[in-house]
């Protein structure tokens, strides 16, 4: 166990330097949510500008906001660091290390908590600041929400991984792609039933959906929507480990064929 951590720590800190020597890929990382923060900000300023009643709608924007963020740089956090063993040439000097797979996956969550952290903390300031809203108020639910959000980003980052592993580098603008293209499902500044009827099912097999719900829940109704929550997390589970398999799959067939030393080349 001791060796197995010192290894995770050793991925940690290698990507740790990265970003301590390299100012840029610091600030890339809050760029994103800080400029989504001052978009939908000044957006829901002038719903209540217009509409002086519209305070609730207004602070459910900014909890979106910034609650979908989580979700988005939690994926992009884990991709970005697979991304980097990439770009390196990096891959093969890995795996032929001791380092077992599970804990470079561990790695890369911790990576991308991390960064997560980083980056939404000037948004929320942002938010706080520039927009009087602060997002702790939603109270200890809040926790719950984060969590199955990061949950979300990460099952979402292992199987982009695992197309990186079958398809190689050709495939790395799914990490931009995926999350993004998810967020009309996710349903992230409105319920479920506003979208088409055909949609609603696929919409409803996503975390977010549920979890978002249980956001207007909080807000409006202040109330904690316990059933929501709770399928949200069996969903996690499920989505998560269907992610492991096929990341576990797509490994073993990458090391078969030596894509571990070519990927990226």
């Amino acid at each position: 166990m001791k060796a197995s951590l010192r290894r995770i720590w050793g991925m940690i800190y290698r990507h740790v330097a990265i970003y301590r020597g390299s100012w840029p890929r610091t600030v890339e990382i809050a760029y994103w949510p800080t400029l989504n923060m001052l978009i939908w900000g000044f957006t829901a300023s002038y719903f209540m500008h217009v509409q002086p009643g519209a305070g609730a709608v207004a602070g459910a924007l900014l909890a979106g906001v910034l609650l979908w963020e989580i979700t988005l740089r939690g994926q992009l956090g884990v991709t970005f660091t697979f991304l980097e063993e990439i770009w390196s040439r990096n891959l093969g000097h890995i795996f032929v290390s001791p380092l077992r797979p599970g804990e470079m996956v561990a790695s890369l969550l911790a990576v991308s908590l991390i960064r997560t952290l980083i980056g939404l903390f000037p948004a929320t300031i942002i938010a706080y600041l520039l927009y009087h809203y602060n997002i702790l108020l939603l109270g200890p639910v809040l926790f719950l929400f984060f969590v199955n959000l990061m949950f979300m980003g990460w099952w979402i980052a292992l199987a982009i991984v695992a197309l990186l592993f079958r398809y190689g580098a050709g495939a790395e603008a799914l990490a931009w792609t995926i999350a993004f293209g998810i967020t009309p499902l996710a349903c992230v500044f409105y319920p479920v039933t506003a979208l088409p009827v055909w949609l609603q099912p696929v919409a409803l097999a996503l975390p977010s959906a549920h979890i978002f719900a249980g956001m207007r829940s909080a807000l409006f109704q202040h109330a904690t929507d316990w059933p929501d929550l709770t399928v949200a997390i069996a969903l996690n589970i499920v989505w998560m480990l269907a992610a492991i398999a096929v990341f576990g799959g797509e490994f073993r067939r990458a090391r078969i064929r030596g894509a571990l030393i070519s990927i990226g080349e």
